[in-house]
């Protein structure tokens, strides 16, 4: 494969980094003069970041304070499993339709719907007297993160050029870090000396601010089009196919070998008929859509294509290192949750220290290969040490373990984003890329879980079966969706990834044009 492309019906197919600017309507033009940007500008970054915080907070706050909800709302097993994932399935089924309809309709409609449905679901799972109030408040509060998780990126992608992007990602990524971070900690305080309804009700000041600075500040050019016309175009079968799919493929992922066994019909059967929908939805995209919502000129070339296995494999890593590292400090070390989620913050501190760090190396280097490379190569050395943590060993080495992992994690985290948004040929196709990256990232976060589910269920389960009721400490371990020794699997999968990341090319990143849904200047 090259790295030129399918420009498309109207896209050029010559690379935009050849020769001066792409505009929207596929003309080459020069690039354009450097403009002060205005004050409106960085309020609407401030109101991405605090997206991103807000979204990464409610995906890790409630894992650690789910046992004392359960308890009080006197839920089952399954009830408590449910309220685990329905965020996340929400978010995993919701993006790629986000993506699609606000490159046709525009950014901000999407924008306030997910801000809504979000706020919603937080009521929702606020007020909740039961489990399945809580549920469905938190599946409800994952339909709007979807959208929230996918839009902040894309939108910055809008309003900035590839020259100056990565510094902006770095912003961003501090800001998502953050609530990552802060998420178990706030949400075993929350829960051990105020009330765990204020997870839900925390969100709302948030989102309340964000809101504001979305209607007052960001001032994204509209769509020459007509209402009507943008309804004619969106691919409406196409996001069917997708949510059908993608709906019954996701959720045996998330209850296999933690409700039913992966051999059982009810995991199997959903399974396959979710994966032959989406081969349907790829083959139907491909062809017939005026409006793809998954357009393949995306995946033209190998540093597209690398750039998401990456992804898929970091989402796979990312996720189930930070949801199960706090269970490893309780099961193996003892400790309460609050004190496992203090012992977790090495990791989350240099993760949050370099995906900020990553962007800012890029923008000064203008390279991004080697860095990529090393995150890895560091990402898979540090799983491998943590295979040999046990018991016996200090707490010295743990963190000094934990400390290289999160170095790797941040690395890639932000650095990643960089050559995908460089391999698209037209500008226009830049928010369509980051969603791409994003949902499989997402995926790969929940196929990673799954793992971790399976593994658990293969090496603890009946062991720990025949000690009935274990004590309070390692209780979580009765719950098979709570793997602590996946960490070989995914170190062989992060070696896997390090080997295609070399496959990527190094693009430049002088390209300084914006996409048709820039930022409006203001006279």
């Amino acid at each position: 494969m090259d790295e030129k492309g399918s420009g498309g019906v109207g896209l050029p197919t010559k690379p935009a980094q050849e020769a001066g600017t792409v505009t929207a309507i596929g003309t080459i033009s020069e690039s354009p003069p450097k403009s002060k940007k205005p004050f409106s500008f960085y309020v609407s970054v401030f109101g991405l970041g605090l997206v991103a915080l807000i979204t990464a907070w409610d995906a890790t706050s409630l894992a650690i304070a789910l046992p004392a909800i359960t308890s009080q709302l006197h839920g089952t097993t399954l009830e408590s499993f449910w309220a685990s994932i329905s965020f996340t399935l929400g978010i995993a089924i919701t993006q790629p339709i986000y993506v699609s309809v606000s490159d046709v309709l525009g950014r901000k409609p999407p924008l306030y719907a997910s801000l809504v449905l979000f706020v919603v679901g937080a009521i929702i799972f606020a007020v909740a007297k039961n489990m399945a109030v809580l549920i469905a408040g938190r599946l409800v509060q994952g339909l709007g993160g979807g959208g929230l998780y996918v839009l902040q990126d894309i939108i910055l992608a809008d309003i900035t050029s590839l020259k100056e992007r990565p510094m902006y990602l770095g912003l961003l990524a501090i800001a998502m870090a953050l609530g990552t971070v802060s998420g178990p900690i706030v949400g075993a305080l929350l829960s051990d000396f105020v009330d765990w309804r204020w997870i839900g009700w925390i969100n709302l000041p948030i989102v309340g601010v964000s809101f504001s600075t979305f209607v007052f500040f960001l001032r994204l050019r509209a769509i020459p089009m007509s209402f009507m016309a943008k309804l004619r175009r969106l691919d409406w079968f196409g996001m069917l196919l997708f949510a059908v799919g993608a709906t019954a493929m996701t959720l045996p992922l998330s209850w296999a070998d933690a409700l039913y066994p992966w051999s059982s019909w009810r995991t199997l059967v959903p399974f396959v008929i979710g994966l032959v929908v989406l081969v349907i939805f790829g083959f139907y995209e491909r062809k017939v859509p005026v409006e793809p919502a998954l357009p393949f000129r995306i995946f033209s070339n190998i540093t597209s294509i690398s750039s998401l296995v990456t992804g898929f494999v970091h989402g796979m890593v990312m996720y189930t290192m930070l949801q199960y590292l706090p269970l490893f400090f309780q099961a193996v070390f003892l400790e309460s949750p609050l004190k496992a989620a203090l012992s977790s913050l090495p990791v989350c501190c240099l993760a949050v220290t370099f995906s900020f760090i990553a962007p800012v190396i890029i923008q000064l280097t203008r390279r991004y290969r080697l860095l990529l490379w090393l995150g890895w190569v560091i990402l898979t050395v540090s799983l491998g040490l943590w295979c040999l943590v046990g018991q016996t060993t200090s707490r010295a080495e743990a963190y000094a373990f934990q400390s290289m992992m999160g170095v790797g994690i941040g690395t890639v985290f932000t650095g990643a984003q960089v050559p995908m948004q460089a391999s698209v040929t037209h500008v226009d196709d830049t928010g369509l890329a980051v969603g791409t990256l994003i949902v499989i990232r997402i995926f790969g976060a929940l196929v990673g879980l799954s793992i971790g589910s399976t593994v658990f269920n293969s090496v603890f389960q009946k062991s720990i079966a025949a000690l009935g009721m274990l004590p309070e400490p390692v209780r979580a371990l009765d719950d098979a969706s709570q793997a602590i020794n996946l960490i070989p699997v995914l170190r062989t999968l992060d070696l896997s990834s390090l080997l295609v990341s070399l496959l990527m090319k190094e693009l430049t990143l002088e390209r300084e044009e914006v996409g048709r849904q820039g930022f409006e200047q203001s006279s």
